[in-house]
């Protein structure tokens, strides 16, 4: 089991004070489905948004785990859920394929803006018709004399309506499959680029989500992020750390959670006694902490082989399962333990349920990831 050093929990312990100030009026930015610039500019300059790369481009240099550690304090910490979604989609989507994948010029020249946030990264992989099917992408990218010409749309694009980056996954070849998707980093200040209206959502809303449209959009040829064919390659790496960051803040979220539910159980009195002295109240309280600390461990774990070296492939596959499912359902319970309370918007309950919803699907659903591990199991598909 994980168990963090002075240093981590020094890193982890110096994102709360920034915390304090964004959780001011988290709830009424969830009903305008605002994201909070303000709140952008602290994390700016807490140094989070450049945890996992290297310091001669302002990073921190911290490895996968440490980054998770910080980032389930993140989730524990902080109340704007979207906002932190938003965080996790700039380090993730942009900042660890160009770490990974990017030239030393590419990386020379936008590394140290998204280390300290002063472009927003996001990426397009989903497509109106292909959905979690990233192979099924109709999305084309043609080579000209310099560079390559977009042609295509892409759907479900968080952070879509704020970002300066893009990494936009496009098929470079119809008929190589796999071999066939490469990812580019794109200014979306470029022309042939287009984000279409902001998409209203059920959770998550302070993370603004839309369309994007590529016109004839021209992408040089050094803005290929590892080499023409290796978009899948590097989608696989970024998936990696997508479901173990993202899913490690709900984590922090969970426990949370946990924690206002004691704290709850303890003063809330019903027939002349605390509701946590019931022992369904209890149990409800207790089947909480077994699916937080049941999904820090499946992920922590999956991290540490990812980090040795391992194949991780079913480990990832339960992790996000376990992890996201037990997210909806520590919400729902939630909600539960503090009955009518619970209902209300001015607790953040119910936000947490519709927040939690999204990370059934996102990253690929939960029947995608019982697929996945089906397959490890080499049951029969057909």
């Amino acid at each position: 089991m994980f168990s963090p050093t002075e240093e981590q929990q020094a890193l982890r312990d110096g994102i709360g004070p920034f915390c304090e100030t964004i959780n001011e009026g988290h709830i009424e930015r969830d009903g305008r489905a605002e994201f909070d610039h303000d709140a952008w500019k602290l994390l700016r300059s807490s140094g989070i948004l450049g945890l996992p790369f290297g310091e001669q481009w302002g990073g921190l240099g911290q490895d996968l785990v440490t980054t998770m550690f910080v980032l389930e304090g993140f989730g524990h910490d902080c109340r704007d859920g979207g906002l932190i979604f938003s965080t996790t989609t700039h380090v993730v989507s942009t900042g660890v394929p160009l770490s990974r994948f990017g030239s030393a010029a590419l990386k020379d020249r936008y590394l140290p803006a998204i280390c300290d946030g002063s472009l927003i990264g996001s990426h397009a992989i989903s497509e109106p018709g292909s959905g979690s099917d990233a192979l099924a992408m109709r999305t084309t990218a043609g080579k000209v004399d310099g560079g390559w010409i977009l042609s295509g749309s892409k759907t479900f694009i968080s952070n879509a309506p704020v970002a300066d980056l893009m990494v936009v996954y496009a098929r470079s070849d119809a008929n190589a499959g796999p071999l066939g998707i490469t990812a580019f980093l794109v200014d979306t200040s470029t022309p042939g680029f287009s984000v279409g209206r902001p998409i209203p959502k059920m959770g998550l809303k302070t993370s603004p989500m839309a369309e994007v449209f590529l016109d004839d959009c021209f992408v040089p040829d050094d803005h290929v992020i590892g080499s023409r064919g290796m978009g899948f390659l590097v989608l696989d790496h970024v998936m990696k750390w997508e479901i173990l960051c993202s899913f490690i803040v709900n984590v922090g979220e969970m426990a949370h959670r946990v924690e206002r539910c004691v704290d709850y159980a303890k003063q809330r009195h019903q027939f002349g006694r605390p509701i946590g002295a019931n022992q369904s109240v209890a149990n409800r309280i207790v089947d909480m902490l077994v699916a937080t600390e049941t999904a820090r461990k499946w992920l922590y774990d999956t991290a540490d082989k990812l980090q040795r070296g391992e194949t991780i492939t079913t480990d990832l596959a339960i992790s996000k399962l376990v992890a996201s499912e037990a997210n909806l359902s520590t919400a729902l319970a939630a909600v539960n333990v503090f009955g009518g309370n619970g209902y209300m918007a001015e607790y953040g309950l119910e936000k947490d349920v519709r927040n939690a919803v999204g990370g059934t699907i996102y990253s690929g659903t939960s029947d995608i990831q019982r697929s996945r591990i089906a397959a490890m199991l080499t049951l029969p598909t057909s």
